[in-house]
């Protein structure tokens, strides 16, 4: 299955390249007893995004159009990128087709599936949907998609990996590799993939696969980690900038409550005054009247 090499790819990827393994998730997530991967016809996108976005895999069979992501970090801007994705695709399935004559164009029946196995905590399956993103909401939005996160980390899905041998090999391999990281002092990335590698052949686990593309799978799980820690990077930079501007905000509030105390204050002792100056003049206009009741008198 060839890859668009304008995006960032990953071993996922790479192995959704592999007809065999696409196949073997499209049956695990619909139910379906497909054999002959030669049934498989590849989307290749002509046009890229943006580097930084990646594309996994898209497929169709039996008319059914199957776009799948792989994500180790939470994105909840999937559904416009699927959009994007799956508005490529079929623009150039409908180059050969009349799309302006009376006849209905038939055109495969979309499904994104979104695979996560990121370390933060997330729910077993959850829904992301484009709608989530107008600026203006609608109760019938006219225009929808819907992609569906499996996380796949361990303890997750379990009937799902159980049907799917590939993606669950591939969380093997992604533990190996975490755990290498853990083991080296100094996180050496080169180290903890190699060995995972040399561990998953020696055990099994995916052993072709690696065997056959293992240069081509340290170098993409080099720039996937690489590139996931620049988005952490990113995310932790924004992070300190709410923080530093939540401090600005903050401190802001305490002058302005300050300077309302202390005009508050000042309002009051204000008060003190006029009513010490009106109790004078009381007095004093008291002793007036006082003054002169006597001389009458």
């Amino acid at each position: 299955m060839a890859g668009n090499r304008e995006y960032k790819s990953d071993v996922f990827g790479m192995l959704m390249e592999e007809p065999g393994y696409a196949l073997e998730v499209y049956n695990a997530l619909n139910q379906s007893d497909y054999r002959d991967p030669g049934l498989v016809e590849v989307c290749s996108l002509e046009r890229g995004i943006s580097l930084s976005v990646r594309n996994d895999a898209a497929f169709i069979l039996d008319m059914n159009l199957s776009v799948y992501e792989h994500e180790s970090t939470i994105c909840p801007n999937m559904p416009l990128r699927a959009l994007i994705y799956v508005t490529n695709i079929l623009e150039q399935w409908v180059k050969k087709r009349n799309i302006y004559g009376r006849k209905l164009v038939k055109i495969p029946t979309p499904r994104f599936a979104v695979f996560y196995n990121g370390v933060e905590e997330q729910p077993e399956q959850y829904q992301l949907k484009l709608s989530d993103a107008y600026a203006n909401r609608m109760e019938e939005p006219e225009l929808e998609l819907t992609c569906t996160v499996y996380n796949i980390n361990s303890g997750k899905n379990r009937e799902l990996l159980s049907e799917c041998p590939v993606l669950e090999q591939y969380m093997v391999f992604v533990r190996y590799v975490r755990e290498g990281l853990e083991m080296h002092p100094k996180k050496d990335l080169a180290k903890a993939i190699d060995g995972a590698i040399d561990r998953c052949i020696e055990e099994g686990v995916l052993r072709e696969f690696l065997m056959k593309r293992r240069e081509e799978v340290t170098k993409v799980t080099q720039l996937d980690y690489t590139f996931d820690r620049r988005i952490e990077l990113e995310r932790e930079d924004a992070r300190e900038e709410a923080l530093a501007e939540e401090r600005v905000n903050t401190e802001r509030e305490r002058q302005a409550k300050e300077e309302e105390r202390q005009r508050a204050e000042q309002a009051e002792k204000e008060v003190q005054r006029l009513r010490a100056e009106l109790e004078q003049y009381k007095r004093q206009l008291s002793e007036a009247r006082n003054q002169v009741s006597w001389k009458q008198y």
